[in-house]
Parts: structure tokens; C-alpha cells; sequence
């Protein structure tokens, strides 16, 4: 079955919002953590913060009958937090940008050091929110 083009408006429009607040959320971060021009730590920040929430999120989604007991529609909580959000609030571009920066600069150290951190630490952070709210129900 076709989704009506009220539900499409909407799905994209609950998109749209949690991609502006994501988008600005990052920026905000970004700005209070990026103290140091040699290491990318507003944008490490972002990433690993944006991995715990998803992580909160997925356990939250993958249990829907506490979105039911609440009245949320389980998509939309989607769209809005998983895809709009955290989709805008985390970023792989800018990451690999900044990688490419340090190893032009020569920075194996800080580069390897991004990469692990960001890699493993937002493995690490997802399996955290995950934990956490399974702990809270």
C-alpha cells in the first residue's frame, strides 16, 4: 500500500525539523568544544554524542510499546530524532575532511588517533545508550 501524500508531507517535514535543530546542535557544539586547531574535537564530539543518543534511541524504537503507552507514533519519533537529528547532528564528511587535513599536514598521530577514537569510541557509545536505557526500563 502507497503512503498517502499527507503522511509523505509530514515524514519529510519531521525530516526537515530534526535535520535543523541536529544541524544547529552540532554547530553549537562545535563551537563550545573547538578550542584547539589540531585536533578536531568539536566534530569527534558531535559524533560520539550523536552515537549514544542513537543508541538510546534504537533500543527505544525496537521496544515501540512504550511509544504506544506515550502516544508517539513509533516512524515519526524515527524521522525526527534518528534520521533528522542524529543524521545531521553526526557527520562522516566533515570527519573524513579533517582526516585528509591532518594526514596532509603529516599528523599520523592525531589522524590514527581521530580515526580509532571515533570509530571505536562511537561504537562504544552506542552500545552505552543502548545499555542505558535497557537499564532504565
Amino acid at each position: 500500500m502507497q503512503p498517502s501524500m499527507h503522511t509523505v508531507f509530514w515524514s519529510y517535514l519531521f525530516v526537515a525539523l530534526g535535520g535543523a535543530l541536529g544541524a544547529m546542535a552540532r554547530f553549537a557544539l562545535n563551537v563550545f568544544m573547538q578550542r584547539d586547531v589540531a585536533f578536531p574535537w568539536g566534530t569527534l564530539g558531535a559524533n560520539l554524542l550523536g552515537c549514544l543518543i542513537m543508541g538510546m534511541l534504537a533500543h527505544l524504537i525496537a521496544h515501540s510499546t512504550w511509544f504506544n503507552e506515550a502516544g508517539i507514533i513509533p516512524d515519526q519519533y524515527r524521522l525526527l530524532f534518528a534520521i533528522g537529528f542524529c543524521g545531521s547532528f553526526t557527520t562522516l564528511s566533515t570527519m573524513v575532511m579533517e582526516l585528509n587535513t591532518m594526514l596532509q599536514r603529516n599528523e599520523l598521530f592525531y589522524s590514527f588517533t581521530y580515526l580509532f577514537s571515533t570509530l571505536v569510541g562511537g561504537f562504544a557509545c552506542f552500545y552505552l545508550g543502548f545499555a542505558i536505557v535497557r537499564s532504565l526500563r
